[in-house]
């Protein structure tokens, strides 16, 4: 069953933010973390993951950070929550719940459709579309304040 934890939402507000925020740089952690407010302990762990998976690089030295690995059209928000699911979710949580017939054969499947669905949406939804959400929310990007038109 689908649960949006913290850390799945800490997840997706790391990359839409890296993805709303870059301007072309990359993003550090503490960037994030005091835009977001997301702790830190959450934080690069799921960063780490994130790079692990293909979603996002990252970028060593002292202007390094993170990047998005693809242009953000081609990262879906589904994307996202798998790579987290999977870090928090190492066996079937409902395998040794007692369950009746009715529990079994309708519920849990009912449950499981519904989760697909939900996934399925995820899916549509691509960073890019979040970031145009944002921008259209009128929310201001920092990566405006950093480009340089300086010839």
């Amino acid at each position: 069953m689908l649960r949006p934890s913290k850390k799945m939402l800490f997840a997706i507000e790391a990359v839409l933010d890296i993805a709303y925020h870059a301007g072309g740089e990359p993003v550090q952690s503490r960037e994030i973390t005091r835009r977001q407010g997301i702790p830190r302990r959450y934080l690069e762990q799921t960063l780490q993951q994130l790079v692990r998976s293909g979603i996002l690089v990252g970028v060593r030295g002292p202007r390094g950070g993170y990047r998005l690995a693809r242009e953000r059209r081609r990262i879906s928000v589904g994307e996202i929550v798998r790579v987290v699911r999977a870090l928090e979710i190492t066996e079937d949580p409902y395998q040794d719940v007692p369950t009746s017939e009715l529990g079994k054969r309708v519920i849990r499947p009912m449950w499981n459709d519904l989760s697909e669905e939900i996934m399925n949406r995820l899916d549509a939804i691509t960073i890019d579309d979040m970031c145009m959400r944002a921008y259209k929310g009128g929310i201001s990007s920092e990566a405006h304040a950093k480009l340089d038109f300086t010839i």
